[in-house]
């Protein structure tokens, strides 16, 4: 062999032998994801495409979080790596996609929406796999112990929103689905009410995935009166559907008033014009819960010329131009751009960035190479304290914590919003959080 030949040879083994050495050493070439840390891999699930309600913005925020988070360096060292699951309303569906967390590893469910959930917990709990910040709309979020809530479901909502419709409303009249769920929300809204003396609502019930809601409609209104009466609707996504037969009814203006000399509405018993008492009452004001009106859907229909204009609404989080949606709507604008699934004023896509920002912060905490389902659940029994950026108050699921009412156990965030649509946009009515603790559990 040549002179020239030898040190060639000897050349390419030391860059191989360098380039081995960047491997070895650090478990990852410099500017990949993590260290050595094993991946993490959670799922995040929700109906898409079926006749009643739908998230697709939860597993696509999800998405979009795994982007952010792993061009950061992933959590801790550790790769996240999302699962997502169509769990299409059914129990069927929704038991299949908690199969499937179980038989790819999944160590928690994050920020998902489902119906179903005495068909999903089971399997989880089974596998001892957390749920961490699922939408809250059914009562085994709010009973399981591997539940862990980042609000207070629809039942605080309801709750709440009695206690906002209690301060301008004469009577009520809440639609709500013909269901073993929707029969609770009655004596959740009466249980707002009552708390300022007010009769309890009228209860309409209605199918769930109804085209139209004509005599719904004109029963809600006929109840309500005309002198200072609210209705109030709590369809999920066929709210729209039940407030287009509401205006169509005869002589009906198709929605609450709105308020035109910039008062703050519903503050020290104003109502939506600003006006103090039932002496300001144009007709009926309609109202509804975050979930079943949001942004979005004001936007579709409208704006500032939707039905929806003056309506009252109660929500969980912060008003969607608060700054503290910053954070997420920076992440939304770099990875999530062009997703028209992804709206950062949709309650689901707003919660599901919540219930990751729970995973992180108690990933994080763990500070191990190895995470399981067993270590997460137990960091999170063991007092995990979150800090959510004030979208909601700091989470903590210790049993100190727990608003223990007899149906929803679970609940540590009791706070809700009041809000108003004002000039096609959802505004406070009034700021700062209103604690329903005390109503939800008079009502539980």
């Amino acid at each position: 062999m040549t002179g020239r030949r030898l040190l060639s040879l000897l050349a390419s083994v030391t860059a191989a032998a360098a380039g081995a050495s960047l491997l070895t050493g650090c478990g990852v070439l410099p500017g990949a994801t993590g260290g050595s840390r094993e991946p993490v891999t959670v799922m995040t699930w929700a109906p898409d495409q079926t006749r009643a309600t739908n998230m697709p913005g939860m597993p696509a925020m999800a998405q979009a979080y795994a982007r952010w988070v792993n061009a950061q360096g992933g959590i801790d060292g550790h790769e996240l790596r999302v699962l997502t699951c169509n769990e299409q309303n059914t129990p069927a569906g929704a038991a299949g996609c908690a199969r499937r967390a179980v038989h790819e590893g999944a160590v928690a469910v994050v920020g998902s929406y489902s119906q179903n959930g005495r068909a999903f917990m089971a399997p989880l709990e089974a596998a001892g796999i957390p749920y961490i910040g699922g939408y809250g709309i059914t009562e085994d979020e709010f009973t399981s112990p591997l539940s862990y809530p980042v609000n207070g479901g629809v039942a605080s909502l309801v709750a709440g929103h009695g206690m906002q419709l209690a301060e301008s409303c004469r009577k009520v009249s809440l639609v709500r689905p013909d269901t073993l769920a929707g029969d609770q929300l009655t004596k959740l809204l009466d249980s707002g009410l009552k708390r300022a003396s007010k009769r309890g609502a009228v209860d309409i019930p209605a199918v769930e995935d109804a085209t139209e809601y004509t005599a719904q409609a004109a029963r809600a209104k006929e109840r309500a009166g005309s002198d200072g009466g609210c209705v109030a609707a709590v369809l999920g996504e066929r709210t729209q559907t039940f407030f287009d037969s509401f205006r169509r009814l005869p002589g009906s203006s198709g929605g609450a008033q709105a308020a035109d000399d910039g008062t703050d509405g519903g503050s020290g018993g104003e109502d939506a014009n600003g006006s103090k008492g039932s002496k300001a009452a144009r007709g009926v004001r309609i109202s509804s819960v975050l979930g079943s009106v949001g942004q979005p859907l004001i936007d579709r229909t409208g704006g500032a010329r939707s039905p929806f204009e003056g309506a009252y609404v109660t929500g969980w989080y912060p008003e969607a131009d608060d700054k503290s949606w910053a954070p997420m709507r920076k992440v939304i604008q770099e990875q999530a751009f062009a997703d028209n699934r992804v709206d950062p004023t949709d309650a689901g896509v707003q919660t599901t960035w919540i219930a990751y920002t729970v995973f992180r912060q108690v990933v994080e905490s763990l500070h191990t190479d190895k995470i399981t389902a067993a270590r997460v659940s137990d960091a999170l029994d063991r007092g995990a304290r979150v800090d959510t950026g004030g979208l909601t108050p700091p989470l903590r699921w210790m049993y100190e914590d727990l608003l223990g009412a007899s149906d929803f156990p679970r609940i540590v965030n009791r706070q809700v919003t009041f809000q108003i649509v004002r000039k096609g946009r959802l505004v406070a009515q009034k700021p700062g959080f209103v604690d329903v603790g005390a109503t939800v559990g008079a009502a539980g």
